[in-house]
């Protein structure tokens, strides 16, 4: 047995207004849910990326839903699917919202990636396929 594909990612933030503006506006992302001022739940192509408040899940009463604890400490990762064409797009996209540029290189196998922070620090960058699957 093997997973056939990723269907959420999840991140923590610190301020979960702020981190939904950044998301919808900077990187353009359709909000599909919003649960109270705890989550708020964006459509990525085939996937979900949620954005849960760190703090609100370590306040969370028992009961409810019957979802296991879970959550992270530190920054978090997540990685887009973008051309080439696409990356540079987003780069001039990202510097004119005053989004400060990370990184941004070629790997050895030759895919490009670019790094930024969103307003929580969490790591995200946009990378080539190619990057996990060379041609």
């Amino acid at each position: 047995m093997q997973p056939s594909g990723i269907l959420e990612t999840a991140l923590y933030v610190t301020d979960i207004e702020l981190a939904a503006r950044f998301y919808t506006d900077v990187l353009g992302l359709e909000v599909i849910l919003r649960a109270g001022n705890e989550s708020v739940f964006f459509r990525c192509g085939e996937g979900v990326l949620i954005l849960f408040d760190a703090n609100k899940l370590l306040e969370r009463p028992k009961g409810g839903l019957p979802i296991p604890a879970h959550g992270a400490k530190g920054p978090g990762h997540v990685c887009f699917r973008a051309t080439r064409d696409e990356i540079s797009s987003w780069k001039s996209h990202l510097e004119a919202n005053g989004v400060t540029i990370e990184s941004e290189f070629d790997w050895p196998n030759g895919a490009r990636s670019l790094y930024f922070r969103d307003p929580s620090g969490n790591s995200i960058e946009f990378a080539e396929p190619a990057l996990w699957n060379p041609k």
